[in-house]
């Protein structure tokens, strides 16, 4: 009886020295502040947007897939593009820029 207590004592004072030990080379597990709010790591250029770019972009992963205020910026980014080619494709038409 008294070595299954010797060894648990002593288990618990290994796994306590184990835990500090980790606990002072590997930090106190602090994490890092979230990014200002309207801040996004996805880039697009603000000029001449061309397919590479859009091939290219990146979105952060979070827990249920993209982050979502990403993905919205970068879907009103290519929406302004698009709307502005139309609208230099109909002035070169002479047209109302409109589809037939």
């Amino acid at each position: 009886m008294i070595t299954a207590l010797l060894y648990i004592v002593v288990l618990a004072v290994v796994a306590g020295a184990l835990f500090f030990l980790a606990s002072a080379i590997f930090g106190r597990g602090e994490e890092l502040d979230p990014l200002p709010r309207g801040l996004t790591l996805a880039t697009l250029p603000a000029a001449d947007l061309a397919g590479e770019d859009v091939r290219a972009l990146r979105f952060q992963q979070v827990v249920r897939g993209y982050k979502t205020s990403e993905v919205d910026w970068a879907l009103a980014r290519l929406a302004a593009e698009i709307d502005r080619l139309r609208d230099l494709a109909g002035q070169g038409e002479g047209g109302s820029g409109q589809p037939e």
